[in-house]
This record gives structure tokens, C-alpha cells and sequence, in this order.
């Protein structure tokens, strides 16, 4: 991915088209989680002593990811009995036999402790794959029988499993690029310098959050009213000779991966910049982070508002929406609450199909792996 989204009309139309964009959607997520595959086979294959991937919270061994995407289609999928509930399906119901033995026992992420994924008998390369095809064969049959005009329900679980491959994939480049394996991934194109500029947004009503048209996750619903007042933002994020200066004149160690990255991008946006860091540089620049409603208000709403090169740490503490429920993938937003930090927009490892300004991206404040920078407020 690259660039800056300001039409998101790919991910727009994943959460609101029909059978054949999500089919569409479900294919070409497949063929970037494969192609990355093959680059972290080839990045073991040419080392003399195997690939290592060292445990790592943040990490999980490459044919785990793999077994994983499988297997996760398949339990909203093709084993679900109830996928035409849509988000009202029960999470417990009885499934289906898997079309592999065992696999909820090596991946179901709800249950498999995460230390264990290192000595877990997983599938090897072509048997995860042969997994991976059959599983998608399912869905697309599946997918294929639904009505031309199925609605929001009959397809929720299909946008579901194309959006979850696609976190999985920008999860697989961010540790590739930890390992330093080579990803045939589209880069962005050089930059020119950029004058800072900021815009001011007036005071208004702002509605934060999805309606109930189309897909949405659970923790972007509940849309309500948030008012806003006056405000000045970036136009971009804040740059790598931005950021540098405040660490030359504080003294701050500059890091080697922050080096690697600038000397890779000089003009571009700092990058794997954690959340503490980022508030660091504005409080010596007597700025802020803006708040996860006045990134969306300003996103919406301003067209000079420049998205998509980098994850943008917010200063808003991942919280649910009023009246949040729980949809049926109960892993996913809930246990998180309280602990982890809003990020918005997207990154050049993000899919077309997930980068909405609505989406709310959640890490842990002192994450720098992950492709992250800010923009600040006055």
C-alpha cells in the first residue's frame, strides 16, 4: 500500500457493496497473505540455520499466522450454522466438524496461549496452504450461493474474514521488516519537501462513529454527537526533520530504527514512533495529540487533511462507544478497553480494504514496531 487515502472508496465498498466485491475483497487479501508466505519461505530457505522468529509478545511464528487465517475463515464460515444471523449469530453455538483435525486446538487465537505457538505441532508450508485453498474454496461456494442483493447480514461474516486477513498480512510486513525479510511490498514514491501547514477547523457538532448501514466493527458503533471546539491541526504528520529536532536539541538517544527509517525516507513522516514518544515531541513543541473525534472531524471534513502514510497515534484511550454490544468475534474489541490507545488512519502495509477514517486501529502506548507516527494539535 501507499499513498494517502482521501477517497477510501476501496474499503467503503467493501462495507457497503455486494457479493462481488466482497468476493473480489476475499481474493486479493488471499494473494498478498501468500505472497508474503513465500517471502518468509525464501528468507528460510537461504538461511543457513532456519528462520528464527524469537518469542515476542507482539510476534507469532509465521506458520502459525498461516494456519491461523485458515482456520479463522473457516469458524465464521463454513463451520458457523448460524453466518446468515450476521453480528447477531450466537459465538457458542455448536460448529461444525473442521475440514482439518485439530485445528482448534493449533489455532483458535481465543484459546491457544500465546507462549505454547512456538511448540505447537502446526502444519508445515504446503500443508497449510493446502488448508488455506480448501478453506477458501468453502467460502467463495458459500459466498457464490447467496443472492446477488444479500443483505448486510448474509454477507457480515464474509467482510468479516477478508478484513481480519488483511490485519494479518500488515501484521506479517511489520515483522518482516523486524527480521529484516525482503517483502515485494509497493513503496511510496520519493518526497519533496512539504511546508508544514496546519488547518483550523471550526467549532461544530461532529457525529463520531459508524451508523448501522453496511459493515462496521463493534467498537466503531454507536454513533453520538460529540461537540468540538475550535481547533488547529497538522495537515500531515509530523515529519522526520521535525521530529529529529526535537531530539537533537533535548538530547534525546536517537534510535537506530528511527535512523534506518529516515535515511530511508528523509522527508517523509516519522515513523514506529511510540504513543509516549510522540507526546514527548509535542510537549517540547508546545503542541498535543489530537483526540480520536477531532482526527475524524478533520478527516471527514477537510480536504487538505493528508491520511494514509503512517498510523496516527491519538491522545483518546480505547474505550467503547454508548451503548456498545459485543459482536459474535468477542476477542476482538472488548478485552482491550481501558488498556490499549486509539490510532487512526492507515499505514503503507494497510489494505485498501481496511483504510476508512471511521476504523479504529488499538495498541499498547509503547509499541514502535508497528508503521506509527502523529500529527499534533495547537
Amino acid at each position: 500500500m501507499n499513498g494517502t487515502f482521501h477517497g477510501y472508496s476501496a474499503a467503503q465498498a467493501l462495507r457497503t457493496g455486494g457479493r462481488e466485491t466482497v468476493r473480489e475483497a476475499l481474493l486479493q487479501v488471499r494473494q498478498r497473505s501468500l505472497a508474503l508466505a513465500d517471502a518468509y519461505a525464501e528468507a528460510e530457505a537461504a538461511s543457513s540455520c532456519g528462520l528464527s522468529v524469537p518469542y515476542a509478545p507482539e510476534l507469532n511464528p509465521p506458520l502459525w499466522e498461516l494456519g491461523h487465517t485458515g482456520w479463522f475463515q473457516e469458524y465464521w464460515i463454513g463451520r458457523n450454522q448460524q453466518r446468515s444471523l450476521g453480528h447477531r449469530c450466537d459465538p457458542d453455538h455448536p460448529r461444525a466438524a473442521s475440514l482439518l483435525a485439530q485445528a482448534d486446538a493449533l489455532y483458535d487465537s481465543g484459546r491457544v496461549e500465546h507462549r505454547s505457538r512456538w511448540s505447537l505441532p502446526l502444519l508445515d508450508g504446503k500443508a497449510a496452504r493446502a488448508y488455506l485453498a480448501a478453506t477458501l474454496a468453502q467460502t467463495l461456494s458459500l459466498l457464490e450461493a447467496l443472492p446477488p442483493d444479500a443483505g448486510q447480514d448474509a454477507l457480515y461474516f464474509f467482510r468479516l474474514v477478508a478484513l481480519h486477513e488483511a490485519m494479518h498480512a500488515e501484521a506479517a510486513v511489520y515483522m518482516a521488516k523486524a527480521l529484516g525479510i525482503a517483502v515485494n511490498e509497493p513503496r511510496a514514491a520519493p518526497r519533496e519537501a512539504a511546508a508544514v501547514s496546519v488547518l483550523k477547523v471550526p467549532a461544530q457538532s461532529v457525529r463520531l462513529g459508524s451508523g448501522s448501514t453496511g459493515f462496521a466493527f463493534d467498537n466503531e458503533l454507536g454513533a453520538h454527537e460529540v461537540r468540538l471546539d475550535a481547533f488547529e491541526i497538522d495537515a500531515q504528520p509530523v515529519s522526520w526533520p521535525r521530529f529529529l529536532a526535537h531530539a537533537k536539541e533535548t538530547g534525546v538517544p536517537l534510535k537506530p530504527h528511527w535512523l534506518a527509517a529516515a535515511a530511508q525516507d528523509p522527508l517523509g513522516p516519522a515513523v514506529h514512533i511510540s504513543a509516549d514518544e510522540a507526546q514527548s515531541w509535542c510537549r517540547w513543541a508546545g503542541r498535543r495529540l489530537p483526540t480520536e473525534a477531532q482526527w475524524e472531524c478533520a478527516a471527514l471534513g477537510q480536504p487538505a487533511f493528508h491520511w494514509g502514510q503512517v498510523w496516527e497515534w491519538t491522545a483518546s484511550t480505547f474505550h467503547p462507544y454508548p451503548g456498545f454490544e459485543r459482536h459474535p468475534y468477542i476477542d476482538y474489541s472488548a478485552p482491550w478497553f481501558g488498556s490499549r490507545r486509539v490510532l487512526r488512519g492507515a499505514c503503507e502495509a494497510t489494505s485498501p480494504w481496511l483504510a476508512h477514517p471511521k476504523y479504529r486501529n488499538f495498541f499498547e502506548p509503547q509499541r514502535s514496531d508497528i508503521f506509527a507516527g502523529f500529527r499534533s494539535c495547537a
